[in-house]
């Protein structure tokens, strides 16, 4: 093989070879469910072959978008890396996500996020830890159940209360950092694949005030009814702190024959301020990453904070995608900034992961120097990069 690979994005006839080198890595199911195998909108699949023309990589980039303090942002979402056992350790993945990275930023992505295996060659590649998605269990017997107020009425939800129910995630959802839209091709994709005999969730319940939405719960019974039973809640979401009370109610209803609720909580959310969290035990954690792919974008297409103002500049590194490297100054005001270029030499020296850990509000600007991500010039105050670190931390949901 040669030194570096053929990288390109993947014809339909293609897929199924994809699906097979990503079977083998990731121990998955013989057989692939039909979406693998079949292009679908709103995602680019490339693959690496060598000299022979044998496929020994492949990678996806999810045209996601994330919300970013009331805006959404284009996304770059990197999902199914897997390269050959014979050619691992000789620079394929490096090779992939280079390609995946321009053929984003062509598009006009400026953000990427994933979720490693192994978090050595993304950062090598520029990704870095920003946050981790929690499942947790939670016995159904110690929520609470308070009594109704009688305000809000609770009822069963259908394929017909979908959009309703899409529309108050983004009320709950559209404020943060980092979580996705859940709107663009990918999405409606799957969305159109929702029959009455194949729902998103074996139940939805729905809370009520006045005939609005305020508060819902998507959630799979599982199997079982003995002490191993399992609730899962895929989707838990509430506008007001009487429909999340509702929920939680409901939800204990469950504890004679299903002692334990596992559900992904969001930090800080009207549900977290119901649940006994202290109660809960880790189910599983996964890591998830973050990167820019265009700093300029990433910068000038979110929204900042009201309160945040002021300008700081940097020099910036990034291997991968060298239209990000250079000096920049960042101006923030008014809830919105701006990148732009400039000439004179930067007191403060950032790479692309310090960059990340900053714009995801992971890591202060001093821990950042502590870890080697920023280089400050004698004299130099590295609080000044701060200002990038103004949005608050970013969350993610959705496992891809």
């Amino acid at each position: 093989m040669p030194t570096t690979p053929d990288v390109r994005e993947l014809t339909a006839d293609e897929l199924a070879d994809a699906w097979q080198l990503g079977r083998l890595a990731f121990g998955s199911a013989p057989q692939p469910p039909a979406h693998a195998t079949t292009p679908v909108p709103g995602m680019t699949r490339y693959g690496a072959f060598d000299a022979t023309g044998r496929l020994v990589g492949k990678a996806v980039d999810l045209h996601h978008d994330q919300w970013w303090t009331g805006r959404p942002v284009p996304a770059a979402d990197v999902a199914g890396v897997a390269v050959a056992p014979e050619a691992r350790g000789r620079g394929v993945a490096r090779e992939l996500l280079r390609a995946l990275l321009r053929g984003a930023h062509e598009r006009g992505a400026a953000v990427s996020a994933l979720f490693p295996t192994v978090g050595a060659p993304y950062r090598a590649c520029g990704w870095e830890v920003t946050g981790v998605l929690r499942t947790v269990d939670l016995p159904t017997a110690v929520l609470p159940r308070p009594r109704t107020t009688g305000r809000l009425a609770v009822r069963p939800g259908d394929l017909a209360d979908l959009p309703a129910v899409f529309d108050l995630y983004e009320q709950v959802t559209r404020h943060r950092n980092g979580l996705l839209t859940r709107r663009g091709p990918v999405f409606d994709h799957y969305r159109d694949q929702f029959t009455a005999d194949d729902p998103p969730f074996d139940g939805l319940t729905l809370v009520e005030q006045d005939g609005r939405l305020v508060g819902y719960a998507g959630w799979n019974r599982g199997r079982g009814y003995g002490p191993d039973a399992v609730l899962t809640v895929e989707d838990l979401f509430a506008t007001t702190a009487d429909a999340a009370r509702e929920l939680v109610s409901v939800l204990a209803s469950w504890h004679s024959v299903t002692p334990t609720l596992r559900l992904t909580p969001l930090p800080g959310d009207a549900l977290a301020a119901q649940l006994p969290l202290e109660k809960a035990r880790e189910h599983e954690q996964d890591t998830w990453m973050h990167r820019p792919v265009d700093v300029a974008r990433a910068v000038g297409e979110r929204g900042w904070p009201g309160h945040a103002r002021g300008s700081v500049e940097f020099t910036l590194d990034d291997e991968l995608a060298d239209w990000n490297t250079g000096t920049w100054r960042l101006e923030v005001a008014d809830g919105a900034a701006q990148l732009t270029r400039v000439t004179t030499d930067a007191a403060l020296h950032l790479s692309v992961r310090g960059f990340a850990l900053l714009y995801a509000g992971a890591a202060t600007a001093q821990s950042v120097t502590d870890a080697g991500l920023l280089r400050c010039a004698t004299g130099a105050d590295p609080r000044a990069l701060d200002l990038l670190a103004a949005g608050g931390p970013a969350h993610l949901l959705d496992y891809f």
